[in-house]
């Protein structure tokens, strides 16, 4: 196997924590594997880059082993909150942990799967990923990875050659198995579950993993762990917003305690600054809309304290909830200026300016993609008028961080809207023609070139 001998690193720490926290399963045959796309960005970084195409397939296609990890794939437990109504009824329904990596700055990573079969948590589900979820996936996390959110990033996805029946979707439509490449994937729920069935002994034991393993601290307090996911989540919530992101579905099962997006289904980014924009249409309610995502990863972020209130005094815990906000502004206010390509002032002066560009974009109903691509890095062009004048006048004090040199500043901004998504799935649904799709990946990822 020509895996890169320097630097590919290979780990199996998850099967420390025992049975209780996975099922052993296989991955569902399908009859054939075409490949779709590799992220050899991604593989350099964990030693697996030197893979040929066929060595490739067999490993997340056929899900031949990876040599020094995993002997078999592990399907998570967990329980959580979907849409806020408690179900412990829930896991790896159609996905696993295939493998663990450490990377190359040291980090611990997870190679999981969507669509690779059933398991013990599918109830009725048939395991598989449509081609077209697929695709959006490999969209989303390039998009957002491009936009300095801190995401889990495709790495691999293969058309399976079968066909599935869907409900959203016309059928039949193809299929596809999806490996994602993430900071761990031990959810808010798995310490929901473990709670759910008082099982303190198991709560200590993650804890102590989580933050030795993931967070590099000698440490088994639950105290710090929560104080460390209520930073990165406020992070992690700020640079959705900065990135006009949407994700849809934010259940306490699909918050990583990294504080890493992940799992993309009903994603969209807003067109406009609309805080009561939805990317699912089943959120009738709103209660995932745009401009709520913060309110709704700090109520997961709540629900891990109440979990970890059985194994600490809940003073501390409550302390450590309230530092969100205090932590989520300025988090904003660097993601937007990060944004804008110009360097932090004054705490203040950076969040009159965020305020500003909020107020502006909500007045005017200016496209989100098309303000930060006017504004990097330069003053805003005459086209935007008197409503844009508070903005200006912040920007001026404001030096940029880098000057726009890159070629991606001589085209059209990159955006990901609804249409363009679909305007890409088309050909390839019609006639099996991936060049849009390879040439939008290309843009995406010239615009993060400019954007660093």
């Amino acid at each position: 196997m020509a895996v890169d001998p320097q630097a590919y690193r290979p780990e199996r720490t998850l099967t420390a924590l025992g049975d209780p926290f996975y099922d052993e399963v296989a991955a569902a045959r399908s009859p054939q594997a075409t490949l779709r796309f590799r992220n050899d960005r991604a593989a350099a970084q964990v030693g697996l880059d030197t893979l040929d195409d066929a060595e490739w397939v067999a490993h997340f296609g056929r899900f031949t082993p990876l040599p020094g990890t995993l002997e078999r794939p592990l399907a998570l437990r967990y329980h959580g909150h979907q849409f806020r109504v408690y179900n412990p009824d829930i896991g790896d329904g159609r996905g696993f942990t295939f493998a663990q990596l450490r990377d190359d700055r040291g980090r611990l990573l997870d190679l999981g799967t969507k669509g690779s079969g059933q398991t013990p948590w599918s109830r009725f589900g048939d395991g598989r990923l449509t081609l077209k979820g697929g695709v959006r996936e490999v969209l989303a996390t390039e998009m957002l990875e491009a936009l300095n959110v801190p995401t889990s990033r495709s790495f691999s996805l293969i058309e399976t050659g079968e066909a599935l029946e869907r409900n959203d979707e016309p059928s039949p439509t193809r299929g596809s198995v999806l490996v994602r490449l993430s900071h761990s994937h031990i959810r808010i729920g798995t310490f929901q579950r473990l709670a759910y069935h008082r099982d303190e002994d198991a709560l200590r034991r993650l804890t102590g993993y989580v933050l030795r393993e993931l967070y590099g601290e000698d440490s088994d307090d639950p105290v710090r762990l929560l104080e460390l996911v209520v930073a990165r989540t406020a992070t992690l919530a700020a640079r959705y917003m900065a990135a006009g992101f949407v994700h849809g579905v934010l259940n306490s099962d699909n918050i990583n305690v990294t504080g890493e997006s992940f799992d993309y289904g009903p994603w969209r980014f807003a067109p406009v600054w609309d805080p009561g924009f939805v990317a699912a249409y089943f959120d009738h309610a709103g209660l995932y809309a745009f401009g709520r995502q913060p309110e709704a990863i700090l109520w997961d972020v709540m629900q891990l304290a109440s979990s970890l209130a059985q194994i600490a005094e809940s003073e501390p815990l409550i302390a450590a909830l309230d530092g969100f906000a205090g932590l989520y502004q300025p988090a904003i206010a660097e993601a937007v200026l990060w944004r804008l390509g110009r360097v932090p002032r004054a705490p203040e002066e950076n969040r009159a300016l965020v305020q500003a560009v909020e107020r502006a974009l909500r007045a005017t109903l200016t496209p989100v993609d098309q303000f930060f691509f006017d504004a990097f890095a330069q003053p805003l062009p005459q086209t935007y008028g008197n409503a844009w004048d508070e903005v200006r006048q912040h920007l001026a004090a404001f030096s940029p961080r880098r000057a726009r040199d890159h070629a991606y500043w001589q085209g059209e901004p990159c955006s990901m809207l609804i249409d363009r998504v679909e305007a890409i799935w088309s050909p390839i649904a019609d006639a099996d023609d991936w060049g849009p799709f390879g040439a939008t990946i290309a843009n995406i990822r010239a615009m993060g070139d400019a954007l660093r």
